[in-house]
Formats: C-alpha cells, structure tokens, sequence
C-alpha cells in the first residue's frame, strides 16, 4: 500500500483536563487471515447481560451529577484526574504523498485518530508492514442503514481495496443498551427480538454493498482484503453479568468514563442518565478487546462522535493485553443546511430498496447543491481524484447539464444497488421527468410501485370495450355520475403521459394499455392510480 513510506504529523489537541495519559508503546502481531464474506452466524437467544439496572440507576447518577459538577471523581483510596485529548487533525509531510490514509484525508473521509501521535509515524508503518484489520460498529436500532452510515461503509472499501480485512460488526447486544453518543434524551428500549430483525436488514445491505464494490468498483492490481460481518450478541450471549463485571469491568476508571462528552452533556441534561447508556462504553470497548483477540484487529473506524467510545476501547485494551491498537474517525454528513443526515433527524435516505428505492436514492443525490456536489463525489464515489475535478470541470463549462450531479448519483446509487438498480433509476427518473412511454413500458410491477409509492396499485380483468371512463371508475380515480364524466371530457384525465378528453374511447393496447400489461392513470396533477389489467 506504501504507508511505510510516510509521515503524518498531528496537531496538538485541545484538551478538558490538566494531566495526559501516558500511552506505552508495544508490540503489535499482524492481522490473521479470516477469509469470509458470510456473517458468522448469531444466537436468537437473549444477551444475558442485558438485565434490567433501573433499581442502580438513581444512585449512579447521582454520583455522577456530583463528579460532573466537581469535575472529578473520588474513589476510595485515589482520585483521577484525566485529560482528553478531543481532536487530532492529519498533517503530513511531503513525503507522506502516496500513502492510504493521505489518500482518505484528502477526500475528507479521515477526520481524527487516536491516539494523537498515531498518525505520525506508528501507524502509517503498521499499514505498511503488511494487511491489518479494521472494523467499525453499526448498532442495528432500525431495519435498514442510512447515507449517514454510508460514509463510514466507504471507509471500510478504501481499506479493503488497499488489501486490509475489514470486519462489520452489527450491534446485536450493544443496540438493547443504547448508545448516548450524540443523544439528549435517551433511546427508546429496543426488543431483542426487534434488534434481530433489523440485524437481518442491516446484513442484507452490508453484503450487497461489499459484493456490489468487489464486482464494480474494484479494478486495482492489489488483492482485495476479506470482508466479514458480525454480530456482538454472538460473544455477549455466554456471559453473566457477574462474570463480565468482574473480569471486564474492574478494568474501568469511574473518572474517566464521567469525562467523556457524552457522559457530561447528558448529566448536565434535565433527564440525566440512566445506567444502562452509561455503561455503553464499556461494551464498545469490549467489542474491540474481544475483536483484536479473536481477529487480530488494531483498527476502529467510526463516526466523530464515536472518539469517546474508542478511546474507552484503547485503555482497556492497554490494560489488558498490552497492545497497541488505533482510532480513526470519520466527519458527520450532514446536509446543505447543516442537519445530520440520520433517521431521528426526519430527512433519512435508506440504503434498503424497501425504504428507499434506487430511484428515490439517485434523485436524492441529483438534487444535491452545487456548492456540495464536488465535496461528495470525494466522500462517496470512488472516482481517482483527478477525475473528479475533471467532472467538475465539465460542471463549470456546462453548469445546465449537472454532469456533476448525474455522476455522483450514478455511482452512489450503483455501489448501493448494483447495475439493476442504477438501471431501475434511470428507467423511473426517464418515466416521470421525460414523460418517456419507453420507459413505462420496460418497467416492472416494483418499479412503479416504488417511483409511485402513495399511488394506488390495481389488478383489474380487462373485458372487452373497456372505456376511458370505464377505467377511471373501476380504480374510483373519478366521482360517479356527471361530475366524473365531465372531468374526462374537460381534460383532467391523463393516461401513460397522454391526455384523454374522450369518456367513451376504448382501451387500445400499446397506447393506453402497455407491453407489459400496465397503465398508468392520472387525475390532475398528483392523483395517480397504477392498473395492471389481467387477462390480456
């Protein structure tokens, strides 16, 4: 890959408290080879550790208000004092030109690293020394991810494509307990029942996207890494709670798990915070440990928001084993006018054709600002640099044609859906911006039913000298009696793109019945009624 070849300098940090932590520096073993693209399969039965902790919770959280108002926390015998570094930016050194992680700062895809020297030397070297593994987290509190987690599936194919192994670990266990991270009030208690379910989903989308990135995008002349998806209830499900707080949890310092960011804006918070989403932390941490025991893994790769929770998983590793393992974080997307891009901000883009279809995807990339446009090819295409700022050259020469815009589109919605899908796009956009009678016509049952998702889908028997008005009454897309008649005559009545003034004109295959057996009707503007005639 050549991160060998490289120096990356850090900036100092700004910092919450007085004194450092004091990272020693170990040995590191390389990543074994854990070829799989198939997830490890995952017990149904519930996570034995997440019991019910309300009864502990009032008390918790009163020693912690008083730690957060003091701005330290005594235990019997000592008092810790911790300052967090909360920001490391890249800077890199000519000679750094060349290397992975320049490669994903330049694109904007890196933001952070932990520790703050990580990115100077150690790691850079670590990438060089031959394939590592990397894994980031996705706590599964829907049926389907986001674009707000797209970025960070992205990064994860950047190190794939370099010859890394890449882990997914879907949060089967972690999802019942709720991560605080970015939140002010907690999260709604999640069944485990609902969180394999949405397990379920998330996996269909990990593995498609993987699959589609192997067959379409990947043409370097390096072998890809392995890429493999988990399931974090699969080692929660053996443990007791007593067994895990004594063997994990004597590892973590009150102190320094009350002066995260989290931890402190939600204490400050009316609600406070319960016990359960404090000890988050400590799982994520745990998923690390677990994952660079069994996997080999040195490497997280996470939201911004998530650098609490790494370093949680770096000091206990540290603890534990002695290893030297590493943070990377990658910025929020966020939209044109500043808001996350995730489900609880109201404006989420699925990345499950059942929530969002291809079309919904493409055109949601399409109506992106030009002012963003230039910045997201970077982050979530896969296009050499250089091409990109050739695309947005053609921009500038021809703003009209929003090359720009079409490409972004294109290449999100074929890495999340395929060429099927990208294909299925272009079809709807074709069917309803460019009023294309081609295009209705090559399209399927699903298409429409996706490009029209409030319209009504029909199956009616066409019989013989079936009328316009006929139609129209059948679906109860017009009123009975005159007022429905005179609608069709004045012209409010519009049949695959064409307007039909006639009441009495009889269904004509292939004008206004299709080729494949469907008409689309419209009654003025927004009123449309999807018909698949049977019998024909």
């Amino acid at each position: 890959v050549g991160d060998s070849s490289f120096l990356l300098l850090c900036a100092v940090l700004k910092t919450r408290r007085e004194t450092h932590f004091h990272i020693r520096g170990t040995r590191g073993r390389s990543a074994p080879h854990k070829p799989s693209l198939m997830p490890s399969s995952s017990s149904s039965s519930s996570c034995c550790l997440l019991v019910t902790l309300s009864n502990m919770a009032a008390s918790m959280v009163r020693s912690c208000l008083r730690a957060s108002r003091h701005g330290s926390c005594t235990l019997p015998g000592r008092t810790t004092r911790i300052r967090l570094p909360l920001r490391s930016r890249f800077h890199c050194s000519p000679s750094a030109r060349g290397g992975l992680l320049l490669s994903l700062h330049k694109r904007g895809i890196l933001k952070d690293s932990f520790p703050e020297d990580a990115a100077q030397d150690r790691l850079p070297r670590l990438l060089g020394s031959g394939a590592q593994t990397v894994y980031c987290g996705f706590d599964p509190t829907a049926d389907s991810l986001h674009v707000g987690n797209l970025l960070a599936i992205i990064g994860l194919l950047h190190f794939r494509s370099a010859g890394h192994h890449v882990i997914a670990v879907l949060g089967g266990a972690t999802a019942q307990i709720g991560d605080p991270s970015g939140k002010t009030t907690e999260r709604e208690r999640l069944s485990a029942a609902a969180a394999e379910a949405n397990t379920r989903g998330i996996r269909e989308s990990l593995q498609r996207i993987f699959a589609n990135h192997e067959l379409l995008f990947h043409d370097g002349p390096g072998r890809m890494g392995t890429a493999t998806v988990l399931n974090n209830l699969s080692w929660y499900k053996d443990w007791s709670v007593v067994r895990f707080l004594s063997e994990a949890g004597r590892h973590f310092r009150m102190g320094t798990m009350l002066s995260r960011h989290s931890v402190q804006s939600r204490l400050r918070s009316a609600d406070g915070m319960s016990l359960t989403e404090f000890t988050y932390q400590v799982f994520q941490a745990f998923d690390f440990h677990h994952l660079n025991q069994i996997y080999g893994c040195r490497i997280q790769l996470g939201g911004n928001d998530q650098l609490g929770n790494m370093m949680s998983g770096h000091e206990f590793i540290h603890k534990v084993s002695g290893e030297e393992v590493y943070g990377l974080t990658i910025p929020l997307v966020t939209s044109s006018v500043g808001d996350k891009l995730g489900k609880t901000a109201g404006n989420a883009v699925w990345l499950n054709r059942d929530k969002t279809s291809p079309f919904e995807l493409y055109q949601f990339f399409l109506r992106q600002p030009d002012a963003s446009v230039e910045g997201y090819l970077k982050l979530f295409t896969f296009l050499p640099l250089a091409e990109v700022e050739r695309v947005m050259e053609q921009q500038r020469e021809d703003p009209g044609k929003r090359l720009a815009h079409k490409r972004l589109a294109a290449e999100v919605t074929k890495l999340v859906h395929g060429k099927e899908g990208l294909e299925s796009a272009k079809r709807c956009t074709n069917a309803l911006y460019h009023s294309s009678v081609q295009a209705l016509e090559e399209m399927s049952d699903e298409e429409l039913q996706e490009l029209f998702r409030e319209a009504p889908f029909h199956e009616l028997l066409l019989e013989p000298g079936t009328t316009v008005i006929d139609a129209c009454r059948r679906v109860s897309a017009i009123p009975e009696g005159p007022k429905g008649y005179r609608m069709v005559s004045e012209g409010a009545v519009w049949i695959n793109h064409r307007r039909e003034d006639k009441p009495e004109q009889v269904l004509i295959p292939k004008l206004h019945i299709l080729s494949n057996g469907l008409t689309l009707l419209r009654v003025g503007k927004r009123n449309f009624h999807i018909i698949k005639w049977l019998g024909i």
